[in-house]
């Protein structure tokens, strides 16, 4: 990927309403991924920093002040303590979460103020903040999504370059669940070709079962204007047979109906085949002690090779 230059930036506001989602609120202490997924949605919002979606993974925005506006938004009178989404235009545990522990302060402010967090995350540091998710999840309840889409190495290597390996994932949800912390695996995004064959859905399904998700959810691949022409160079470099059937499948944004209603059917019966919930809700569970030693595997910050910083 190259050298990856960070930005400190002071932000104005951290909570955003959000429209059309199954949830009201989002926050991101940063803008940009080093994970450089390529099918991450966010990449269009790049364009609004006047940055191009292909710079989502080298150029990465840090709200250097983003803990203290978002106590200062959480303590309005308005504050109706609604369910915040951590990690739906970022990696809010990319490596960068280790040196500046942005994720971790906002996370303490929302326990604080007792609202409620739903996070989504592929990064393993999140198993760091075990004891602020346990303080969350007592104060006002809080999930854990880990994204795992597929288990194949080979595809993980080229599909999310710069993500924990999938294992390593399975991992830290075992270490979440075992901490009473309500997580669960997305396959999100399922995608068409690739991560969408029986074997490999299943694979990901009973690994999750295994290191005790609490549920599993998903949903087909969007290709929004931004995120399709990079995704669709991405399969003709790695899978140039897929392209006459993306042209087919994705008349625009989003998957035929009929495709999805079938993806979205297999889901559904070898979930409860292989027994777990597609339920996201997060109640309140008790805690299990953890493994220091397992838990020390986590809580070091990465090395941030070709770091550069720029004020």
């Amino acid at each position: 990927m190259g050298q990856v230059q960070y930005l400190e930036r002071a932000c104005k506001q951290v909570l955003n309403r959000v429209t059309g989602m199954p949830f009201a609120w989002s926050a991101n202490p940063y803008r940009g991924c080093v994970h450089d997924c390529q099918y991450c949605f966010a990449r269009a919002t790049h364009t609004f920093l006047n940055l191009a979606g292909s710079q989502f993974a080298s150029v990465v925005q840090v709200k250097v002040n983003a803990p203290e506006v978002l106590r200062h938004e959480l303590r309005r009178a308005s504050w109706r303590r609604e369910r915040v989404s951590v990690g739906t235009a970022t990696d809010p545990y990319q490596p960068i979460e280790g040196r500046y522990r942005l994720t971790r302060r906002c996370l303490e402010a929302f326990a604080d103020a007792r609202t409620p967090v739903t996070i989504v995350t592929k990064g393993t540091l999140i198993v760091r903040d075990i004891d602020v998710l346990q303080r969350l999840r007592d104060s006002a309840g809080v999930t854990v999504c880990l994204s795992i889409p597929t288990l194949d190495r080979t595809l993980w290597r080229t599909l999310e370059p710069g993500t924990p390996p999938p294992d390593q994932r399975l991992r830290a949800l075992r270490l979440l669940t075992d901490a009473g912390i309500h997580a669960g695996v997305l396959l999100a995004p399922i995608v068409p070709g690739l991560t969408t064959r029986d074997d490999r859905l299943a694979a990901v399904m009973r690994a999750a079962k295994a290191h005790g998700a609490r549920f599993v959810s998903g949903h087909v691949l969007h290709l929004r204007p931004g995120v399709r022409e990079h995704f669709l160079a991405y399969l003709a470099r790695e899978h140039p047979g897929l392209i006459p059937v993306y042209r087919k499948l994705y008349p625009g944004a989003y998957v035929a109906e009929s495709f999805k209603s079938k993806i979205d059917d297999v889901v559904r019966r070898m979930r409860e085949r292989i027994g777990l919930s597609g339920e996201m809700e997060s109640p309140i569970s008790p805690a299990r002690p953890i493994d220091p030693v397992q838990l020390s595997l986590f809580a070091a910050p990465h090395p941030l090779a070709g770091h550069r910083r720029a004020g």
